[in-house]
């Protein structure tokens, strides 16, 4: 009943309250990003769904459009802020996922849509990631975020995939708020950027 029902009207309720209660925090991040970011304030990205459907996903932008003179923007590592990358340890440049939310797109639990080029990438017993709609946070997220491999990472989706019900969701919620109050596993120490992953070696 979790899985065919009560998530999804989970996710729509919580949504709701997230937007009609936290409005400001919207208002204020947003207005913060224009100023010291610029615009575009918000960002979007194609990402794969759930059975790898497309969809655009929201966030706040975190990094500035500086470009070489040949007007190549320079690399990730040399656009971010202090206040960009204070939105991502806070994970406040996620909360505009929350529409993807209450568009269907997303689940507020469930593996983190990833870059539509590793499709190609993943192994099969991988890639049942997709069985399920992806989340803003997650079991890898609560387990080690950005700081273990993505060997790792993909396990602990597919064992999500596979064992996922209302108190799990709830324990990695809790969790979350945790990891997110201490900033824990942001990114890999000494990194800003996560590796890409590259796929794997031999496919299952």
């Amino acid at each position: 009943m979790y899985r065919k029902y009560f998530k999804r009207l989970m996710d729509i309720v919580f949504a709701l309250i997230i937007f009609s209660g936290f409005w400001w925090v919207y208002l204020i991040v947003g207005v913060l990003v224009r100023i010291k970011l610029g615009s575009p304030v918000i960002f979007k990205q194609d990402r794969p769904g759930k059975d790898g459907k497309i969809f655009t996903l929201y966030k706040f932008r975190t990094m500035l459009d500086t470009a070489d003179a040949l007007g190549k923007l320079l690399p990730n590592e040399k656009r971010f802020t202090k206040f960009g990358l204070l939105l991502r340890s806070t994970s406040l440049d996620e909360l505009p996922q929350a529409w993807n939310v209450l568009r269907g797109e997303m689940s507020f639990v469930g593996p983190r849509p990833l870059f539509i080029r590793y499709l190609s990438r993943y192994s099969k017993e991988q890639g049942r990631r997709h069985e399920v709609k992806p989340g803003i946070t997650g079991w890898a997220q609560v387990k080690g975020r950005n700081s273990i491999s993505w060997d790792e990472k993909f396990k602990m989706d597919v064992e999500y995939v596979n064992n996922y019900s209302f108190l799990m969701d709830l324990k990695i919620i809790l969790l979350t708020a945790k990891k997110v109050f201490c900033r824990e596993g942001v990114s890999p120490e000494g990194q800003i950027i996560v590796d890409e992953f590259m796929g794997n070696e031999e496919k299952e």
